[in-house]
């Protein structure tokens, strides 16, 4: 029992430093994120994989925060990437998830592609689920991979409850109850990761995604944090598995805990 104790510590402490690592680079990269990009080019034919990746960032963040990510996902074959940046001074979730529609169906029309894929970190992924379940967007994309989303609602940071997003955020929110409402005939694969060591999310299982109607996949990640998530090569790996998917309608049971350990 002290030895599995002791082991606990030692993966929350190092949890704890990887945290602050990937705090430290990050707010140093965030200036270089402010400004949206730029419209890219379609891609060539026979380039890759077609459908274009829409990164969409959590609250207070911007595009900064998929540096990593973006490299791993063109160094493995997908060729259109873009990021969406929602405005921090964004009140409403619901208002963030009408603009991603909009960014979505000007991408899809500038590419030529009748689909496209999506990663959501956080706040990103509600948005994106909102948008997917709520607003028609199960039309336009084939695969919304979630990292550490509160489905269910977070208490954390009761500092920042004054912001309306942090409200639509906590359990028992009408956005929230709005997502736990019946979506009959959804047609987008959702990937939920899940860790048992984030403190954003509180409880940390509020980022499973369970709802009936719903193609889900939950995958618990063991060993890192909140904003490692977007960052780790493990978690990139299983992205990139989760988006290369090709068989729509199928979905994979639960991960085994085990199998996305990064401890």
């Amino acid at each position: 029992m002290e030895l599995t104790r002791l082991t606990k510590v030692t993966t929350a402490l190092k949890a704890n430093a990887l945290e602050l690592a990937i705090l430290t680079g990050h707010l140093l990269l965030y200036p270089s994120g402010i400004v949206s990009e730029r419209p890219a080019a379609a891609p060539a034919p026979g380039s890759g994989p077609g459908r274009p990746v829409v990164l969409l960032h959590g609250f207070v963040d911007n595009r900064s925060v998929f540096v990593l990510l973006r490299r791993s996902l063109a160094r493995h074959g997908r060729h259109h990437i873009g990021s969406f940046n929602y405005s921090p001074l964004t009140c409403d979730l619901r208002a963030a998830a009408a603009l991603l529609g909009r960014h979505v169906e000007e991408l899809c029309t500038r590419t030529g592609q009748r689909e496209v894929d999506i990663v959501g970190h956080s706040l990103g992924g509600l948005i994106a689920r909102y948008y997917v379940q709520r607003q028609g967007g199960d039309a336009r994309v084939r695969t919304l991979v979630m990292l550490g989303t509160p489905h269910a609602g977070t208490t954390a940071i009761p500092w920042a409850g004054a912001h309306p997003l942090v409200r639509q955020m906590r359990p028992g929110s009408e956005v929230l109850r709005e997502l736990a409402e019946p979506a009959p005939g959804c047609r987008t694969r959702c990937v939920s990761f899940w860790s048992d060591l984030d403190q954003v999310m509180v409880p940390v299982e509020t980022a499973r995604l369970d709802h009936p109607d719903l193609l889900v996949h939950n995958v618990r990640v063991s060993g890192i944090g909140h904003l490692a998530l977007p960052v780790h090569p493990t978690v990139a790996a299983g992205i990139r598995q989760a988006l290369d998917h090709e068989e729509p309608g199928v979905v994979a049971p639960d991960a085994d805990p085990g199998a996305a350990s990064v401890a």
